[in-house]
């Protein structure tokens, strides 16, 4: 299938990057590396989303270098194995995607390079994060750390400037190209869900994985790549583990289930929740998914140009304290109280990344894509609930892209 991304749009996000950086120090990007899953065998490769946004390359381990009006890949030298089991990089393949004409192996790349670096006090590259991210129990790619380690090694003194908020400041507004490819990712993940809870069909589940093999052969059938993320298919109280991907419990009538899944179109993400009934809905899970579902209308009415997040995510989480009130959940409205059934934010930034990156603190610009998710988690009564949409800023308000899927309880 033809691509939806030409060379143009990734010239044109280097040269966009070019014009909001503008010191002379050359930059210096590079690709992810493959990640060991045992043995000799890895994971399945994820590129680095800010390497691929500026190439459009798939591969590990390349660099990107970008030096006043001058730009070049260096492409490191694979083992005569490597080369036998994953195939050789062409350097045809790369200019063609990428638009970048000079394309340099390890030796010839890296002497261009450091006889550059030798003139320079600084060069700019993305800064290398924690190894292990506590808070997310992760450990991270160590592409950029390598990278670090050998610049220091050839210029010890060589002071590194930061890239990230430059390329958040270009990611944040997205391109009609990129639009294209989340609406992509949204139908197909809109058709899918569709199929998957029909009536006829929800009646012949009885376990969650069930749930998920059928919206992966839903996704990949419908021309996207697969799951942009691990999705999450959590019925009664395993839904109120927020992000419960083990997806093996038994399925029960009488439960909620709560499926938070989205499909991803070259390499951008779709992010929709949905809470359904696999027989008749109790009062009570009602006036849940009703309560939430009031919530969402109004985050929706809040979004529009100019709005910060901050202030946003202040005037929902007192709303939801109402709601939370009438349920008989909470007798007071404050944060605390509040967050013990809600504890996640209400909207984060989706695009290359299903979380993907953004300044929280700048006010929100038309081309701007964003979920809005409010939940309510009440694991005593084996009750959570979370409605997920997708929305596009707009010059007057918002425009929800996942419209065509019904948020009713069914």
């Amino acid at each position: 299938m033809e691509s939806r991304f030409s060379s143009e749009f990734f010239a044109g996000n280097r040269q966009r990057l070019r014009e909001l950086f503008t010191g002379t120090a050359p930059i210096v990007v590079t690709a992810n590396g493959l990640l060991q899953r045992g043995a000799d065998s890895t994971y399945a490769f994820s590129q680095d989303a800010n390497f691929w946004y500026l190439t459009g390359i798939d591969e590990p381990d390349i660099l990107l270098v970008m030096d006043r009006d001058k730009e070049y890949l260096i492409v490191p030298k694979r083992s005569a194995s490597r080369e036998a089991f994953d195939g050789m990089v062409e350097t045809e393949p790369l200019t063609r995607r990428s638009g970048i004409q000079i394309v340099l192996d390890d030796t010839a790349g890296w002497e261009q390079l450091e006889a550059r670096l030798r003139k320079v006090k600084h060069a700019v590259t993305l800064a290398v994060p924690l190894p292990y991210v506590e808070q997310y129990g992760m450990y991270t790619n160590p592409a950029r750390a390598a990278l670090v380690e050998r610049l220091k090694t050839d210029k010890p003194e060589l002071e590194l400037l930061d890239l990230h908020h430059h390329l958040i400041r270009l990611r944040m507004v997205k391109q009609p190209e990129e639009l294209t490819a989340i609406q992509a990712a949204i139908d197909s993940t809109i058709s899918t869900l569709k199929a998957v809870t029909r009536p006829a069909k929800l009646k012949n589940y009885s376990h969650e994985y069930e749930i998920e093999a059928d919206l992966s052969r839903g996704f990949r059938r419908g021309g996207a790549h697969g799951h942009a993320f691990e999705p999450i298919i959590a019925g009664g109280e395993r839904a109120c583990t927020l992000h419960n991907v083990a997806n093996a419990g038994a399925l029960s009538a009488d439960e909620l289930v709560l499926l938070d899944v989205g499909a991803e179109v070259e390499h951008y993400a779709a992010d929709i929740t949905r809470t359904i009934s696999l027989g008749t809905p109790s009062r009570r899970q009602q006036a849940v998914h009703a309560a939430v579902l009031e919530v969402q209308k109004f985050a929706f009415s809040l979004l529009k140009p100019g709005v910060v997040m901050k202030d946003y995510e202040e005037q929902i989480e007192h709303f939801m304290g109402e709601k939370l009130r009438e349920l008989g959940l909470i007798k007071t409205i404050s944060h605390e109280a509040v967050r013990k059934f809600y504890p996640h934010a209400t909207s984060h930034f989706l695009g290359l990344n299903v979380h993907d990156v953004g300044d929280y603190e700048r006010p929100l610009e038309p081309g701007m894509v964003l979920t809005v998710e409010p939940g309510i988690y009440i694991p005593q009564e084996r009750i959570g609930v979370r409605i997920e949409d997708d929305v596009l800023v707009t010059a007057k308000g918002i425009k929800i892209l996942t419209d065509k899927l019904p948020r009713e309880l069914q």
